[in-house]
C-alpha cells in the first residue's frame, strides 16, 4: 500500500514537473513573441540611423566651418544642398525627378523578374542548358551595365525601350543566378519526399523547389534590383534626350555640366534615398517574412 502511494506521489510530482516545464516554455515563448514597445523599437531601429546621419552632417559641416575644404565648387555646405532641395520642391520638379527614375526602374525590374525567374529554373533543372548558358549568365553578371548603353542607343534609339533593355541586361543574370544558387541548396531529401507525395513536374517546382530555394532567390532579387537601379542611372547619365525627361541620373549629369555641386549632391542623395526606401519598403519585409516562416525570426 505504501509502495502504491509512493508511486502515485512520484507520478504526481513528475506530472507537476512536466506541467511546470511546459508552463515555463509557454511563458518564455509568450515573452519573446510579444510585440516590442515603441521605446525599444526606437532605440534599436530608429535611433542608430538617426545618430549616424547626425554624425555625417556634423562632420560635413565641420569641414566647411573650419575651412578644411574651403572651395564650394568641390564641397558645398549642407545649407547649399538644402537650398537646392527647396528650389526643386518649389518649382515642382523634385517629385518628377524621383518618379521618372523610380517608375522606369520598377517596371524594368518587373520585366527582368518575369524573364529571369523561368530562365533560372530552366538553367538549374536542365543539365544541358546549364552547361550551355550558365557560364554566359555568370559573364553577363560581371559585365558593367554601362557597357550596354552605347549599343542599346544604336539599336533602339533614345527612348524608354533603350532604358529597359539596359535594365534587363543588367538584372536578368543576377535574378537567374540567384535562383540557380537557391535551387542548388535545396536538400535532396525534400525532392525525394515531394516525388513520394506526387509532387513532380510543375507541381513539384511550385510546392517543393521554389519554397525551399526562396532564400537564395530573394538574395538574387535584391541583387537584381541593385543592378537594375545602377544600370538605369548609367543609362540616364549617358543618354540624354528631351523625350526621355529628367530622371535622377540626368539630374546628376545636368549638375556636372552646370558645375553646380549642390545639384550634384542633391542627385546623389536622391539616388541613395530611393535605394534605401525600396529596400526598407519591399525587400526587408519580404526577407523578414521568409525568416519568420522558417522559425529564424520571432514575430514581434
Amino acid at each position: 500500500m505504501a509502495s502504491t502511494e509512493t508511486k502515485s506521489d512520484a507520478a504526481v510530482k513528475e506530472h507537476d514537473g512536466l506541467g511546470g516545464l511546459e508552463a515555463g516554455l509557454d511563458a518564455l515563448e509568450s515573452s519573446v513573441a510579444g510585440r516590442s514597445s515603441f521605446g525599444t523599437t526606437f532605440r534599436q531601429k530608429i535611433l542608430p540611423p538617426l545618430v549616424a546621419a547626425v554624425v555625417v552632417l556634423a562632420a560635413w559641416q565641420a569641414l566647411i566651418t573650419f575651412k578644411i575644404v574651403d572651395d564650394p565648387t568641390k564641397l558645398p555646405s549642407p545649407s547649399a544642398v538644402w537650398s537646392e532641395v527647396e528650389n526643386a520642391w518649389l518649382q515642382g520638379t523634385l517629385l518628377d525627378y524621383i518618379w521618372t527614375s523610380v517608375s522606369r526602374g520598377l517596371l524594368g525590374f518587373l520585366f527582368a523578374l518575369v524573364i529571369g525567374t523561368p530562365l533560372g529554373l530552366v538553367v538549374a533543372r536542365v543539365k544541358f542548358v546549364r552547361a550551355a548558358i550558365g557560364p554566359i549568365l555568370s559573364g553577363l553578371q560581371s559585365l558593367p551595365s554601362v557597357a550596354w548603353v552605347p549599343p542599346a542607343v544604336i539599336w533602339l534609339g533614345l527612348d524608354n525601350s533603350m532604358m529597359y533593355a539596359v535594365i534587363l541586361l543588367g538584372a536578368v543574370p543576377s535574378i537567374a543566378n540567384g535562383l540557380v544558387s537557391g535551387v542548388d541548396q535545396v536538400p535532396p531529401l525534400f525532392l525525394r519526399a515531394g516525388r513520394t507525395m506526387g509532387a513532380t513536374g510543375l507541381r513539384g517546382t511550385w510546392h517543393i523547389v521554389m519554397p525551399a530555394a526562396l532564400p537564395g532567390y530573394l538574395a538574387g532579387l535584391k541583387q537584381g534590383w541593385a543592378f537594375s537601379w545602377r544600370s538605369l542611372m548609367a543609362a540616364e547619365i549617358i543618354a540624354s534626350s528631351p523625350d526621355l525627361g529628367v530622371g535622377l541620373g540626368q539630374l546628376l549629369e545636368n549638375g556636372r555640366n552646370a558645375s553646380s555641386m549642390p545639384m550634384v549632391f542633391l542627385a546623389i542623395f536622391l539616388i541613395l534615398f530611393v535605394g534605401i526606401a525600396i529596400d526598407l519598403l519591399i525587400f526587408s519585409p519580404v526577407e523578414r517574412w521568409v525568416l519568420r516562416s522558417r522559425g529564424l525570426l520571432v514575430k514581434g
